[in-house]
């Protein structure tokens, strides 16, 4: 299997790409425009879902990744809170809530899965260059190796 080699191909940060497009463009319209403290605060929250992912994935070792993972589903459950107050100022309609709640709730749930998934196969992965393969048993371990790709394997 090859594993992914990128942070833009893990499912929950595409979402969150998704989700993070939506909240600027909401956040330009209409008296949401105005309100530069929820503004701000939602925009960065739906911004930190995508880049803990990816900064987490360039850690290249499991425990922080898992980590960022962690912070990343945090801030999904800040973008889903802060869009209830949105919703509650009359800020968006009840059809761009739910829009909006259902991608950060999707991205949530992808996010776990991962997680999990990392949690069970803690050690089975390795690093690659264009030369050779490096395995690990555990996390804890260091490559001194230039241009590498990173490769989790089931």
């Amino acid at each position: 299997m090859a594993g992914i080699t990128r942070f833009e191909e893990i499912e929950g940060w595409k979402t969150a790409r998704e989700l993070t497009s939506l909240i600027y463009r909401t956040t330009e319209q209409g008296a949401f425009a105005k309100d530069f403290g929820l503004k701000d605060q939602i925009r960065r929250a739906s911004v930190s879902v995508m880049s803990n992912i990816a900064e987490g994935f360039e850690s290249r070792t499991n425990n922080p990744f898992i980590n960022y993972l962690g912070h990343a589903k945090g801030s999904s459950g800040e973008t889903r809170s802060q869009l209830y107050v949105a919703l509650d100022l009359k800020y968006i309609t009840q059809e761009q809530f739910d829009t909006a709640f259902d991608l950060a709730d999707k991205a949530s749930r992808q996010i776990r899965r991962f997680i999990d998934y990392l949690e069970k196969n803690s050690g089975n992965y390795s690093i690659r260059d264009n030369s050779a393969e490096y395995k690990a048993d555990n996390e804890d371990y260091t490559f001194n190796v230039q241009r590498v790709t990173y490769n989790r394997f089931p």
